[in-house]
């Protein structure tokens, strides 16, 4: 059976303190979630220890931003597997466009950081999506399938949670259509063996929208940007109708 798995990416946003007072609102919004709904916060590195405090044992899973291939090294601005699960964190993003655009990620190393994440006991978020420009040549398809293909070489599919994020959508209010998600949605599970793995929407997701996404036959949840930095805002959307 689909998990259904609502995730906030705070990216870089949130002191200690911050991460704290939005803890003490969110909480309190969650009495009456359903128990069967996976809610994760991936927080920034600084807030990771003291959430875990908070959350420990709770209904809301711990994730991070990001993960490096290797157990320890010479790699300045990293961090290991064994870092992260030492602070009981669950969950962890991989391949996220912002990394792409800004870091040189690519299919490749994102492989090497989902294989470390599972070789560490943590599941990770890959993040797939096209381009504004690849979408208007048609080439959504393909983009999506060769990074399902490149990314996924050797990946234990049931550890694993993929979110289909339309470059285009993020952070621009520019949603794409329930539909239209919920077919590339479609598309991506066509591609791998076990049918079961847990496959997000995520693009300008808000409040307002997302009924209307979890009503899709193929979405099982969302990856939240923007929109999760919002307490209340984001127990409306763990709380989806």
């Amino acid at each position: 059976m689909r998990k259904i798995i609502i995730a906030g990416n705070w990216k870089m946003h949130k002191t200690q303190a911050e991460a704290l007072e939005f803890l003490q609102i969110f909480k309190s919004k969650l009495e009456d979630t359903d128990d069967s709904r996976e809610i994760v916060l991936c927080a920034p590195f600084t807030s990771l220890s003291i959430m875990s405090q908070i959350l420990h044992g709770g209904q809301v899973r711990l994730g991070a931003q990001n993960i490096h291939w290797e157990k320890l090294g010479a790699y300045t601005g990293e961090i290991s597997g064994s870092m992260l699960t030492e602070l009981g964190v669950h969950y962890v993003i991989v391949g996220h466009s912002e990394r792409r655009q800004y870091f040189s990620e690519t299919d490749e190393t994102a492989n090497l950081r989902l294989l470390s994440a599972q070789r560490s006991g943590l599941t990770p978020i890959l993040c797939v999506g096209e381009s504004k420009s690849q979408r208007d040549a048609g080439e959504t398809e393909s983009v999506i399938i060769n990074q399902i293909k490149r990314g996924m070489v050797d990946v234990d599919q049931n550890n694993i949670v993929i979110a289909y994020e339309p470059i285009w959508a993020i952070g621009t209010g520019a949603t794409c259509e329930a539909s239209e998600a919920n077919r590339v949605v479609g598309l991506i599970r066509q591609q791998l063996n076990n049918k079961d793995v847990p496959i997000q929407y995520g693009g300008s997701v808000k409040a307002d929208n997302i009924d209307e996404l979890m009503q899709e036959s193929e979405i099982d949840g969302v990856l939240v940007g923007g929109a999760s930095l919002d307490p209340a805002g984001f127990a409306r959307i763990a709380n989806f109708k």
